[in-house]
């Protein structure tokens, strides 16, 4: 018979074990080992994708919309920035948009502390595998297989439905969990709202893209650490979102840009403001009227960078394809499984064509 002690030290081993096993992947975190560390090969991209040298302008145009303003009479002015942003460049900025200053601010201190923690309080998180509802990864989900990686790391968890959700978000910091559920559900609340206004502006009913469309909440916080060099690699390749719609909180440190007409372009971070953008899906149901647009992020040499990507989309099995009122001649997509695209996106997310090219109507 084994005795109670013996059993206890073996579970102790076990756990230690594990623990171990955690602490050598998060070996692999950029900001394990980059402090005073030259750029490793492995992150230096190739000359026609690296940013280079090229001073990229912080953009002014890409629209800034005071979504204060849209309730009462200039309603339907916002709903028509809204629509033009979407097909121009596929991103805007929200500005008054009922998220508290305040939470957006203690949302982001926290973030930060997530990051700044010891490696051992966040060992347990690691995981390289994308169906973990909660994980800490660095450089993308195809880690394993890219030749190429990216200078981030990345906490990335499911938020719905959230009473299932929390129960496996970090532990610490200690007010994580409660800080962060109240940032997602304004985040819902807002970007709800705003798929109300682009249903209307696409002339829809106003609830169109609620329950099964808009289920899916991810919340993806990203960290930069500073860059020995800022020319040779990204923090994230070119890409579009396979969502929705994405509400990003990118804090007061640039690093977005957005490819428009041909060039890149910087977005500026505004005090308080959410940037918006359309993801693949939504440039799906509107037959391309609305458009997903290719963005990326560079690093800099002098401050971390902090940003909170929340995703919506739609659930796993909801049928997307064009909305057949907003078809003129003939669809531009066919009909599939939300999952079928996930599945072809993330093997092909560098190559936008691509993804989009597999769900184009052969009519």
């Amino acid at each position: 018979m084994i005795s109670p002690i013996f059993t206890q030290i073996i579970k102790l081993s076990a756990t230690t074990s594990i623990i171990n096993s955690h602490i050598q992947e998060m070996e692999k975190l950029v900001s394990s080992w980059c402090k005073n560390k030259p750029l490793p090969e492995s992150y230096i991209f190739p000359p026609e994708t690296r940013p280079g040298n090229l001073v990229v302008p912080t953009c002014n145009t890409i629209p800034v919309i005071d979504l204060s303003k849209a309730e009462g009479q200039n309603r339907t002015h916002i709903v028509q920035q809204i629509l033009k942003a979407g097909q121009d460049y596929g991103f805007f900025q929200v500005v008054n948009h009922g998220v508290p200053e305040s939470l957006m601010n203690e949302s982001m201190d926290v973030f930060k502390e997530f990051f700044e923690m010891p490696w051992e309080d966040k060992a347990m998180l690691y995981s390289e595998d994308p169906k973990n509802s909660c994980r800490l990864s660095t450089s993308s989900v195809n880690y394993a297989r890219e030749k190429i990686h990216h200078w981030r790391d990345n906490l990335r968890h499911r938020c719905h439905p959230l009473q299932d959700c929390i129960k496996h978000w970090p532990q610490k910091p200690i007010r994580y969990r409660e800080v962060v559920a109240t940032y997602t559900i304004e985040a819902k609340k807002l970007g709800l709202r705003i798929l109300e206004l682009v249903s209307e502006g696409l002339g829809l009913e106003s609830r169109f893209f609620g329950d099964k469309l808009s289920e899916s909440e991810i919340l993806s916080i990203n960290h930069y650490p500073p860059c020995p060099d800022p020319s040779l690699t990204l923090g994230v390749a070119k890409h579009c979102d396979p969502n929705l719609l994405t509400l990003l909180h990118q804090g007061d440190v640039s690093g977005l840009q957005v490819f428009n007409n041909g060039e890149w372009i910087g977005v500026e971070p505004l005090h308080n403001a959410f940037v918006v953008n359309i993801g693949n899906q939504l440039q799906i149901i509107s037959n391309n009227k609305l458009k997903s647009v290719e963005h990326r992020v560079v690093t800099n040499s002098r401050v971390a960078r902090t940003s909170a990507g929340f995703f919506i989309g739609p659930s796993e099995d909801s049928i997307i394809e064009p909305e057949k009122s907003l078809v003129d001649d003939a669809p531009f997509y066919r009909a599939f499984e939300f999952k079928d695209f996930l599945l072809h996106y993330f093997p092909n997310l560098e190559d936008n064509e691509v993804v989009m090219g597999h769900f184009k109507s052969q009519a």
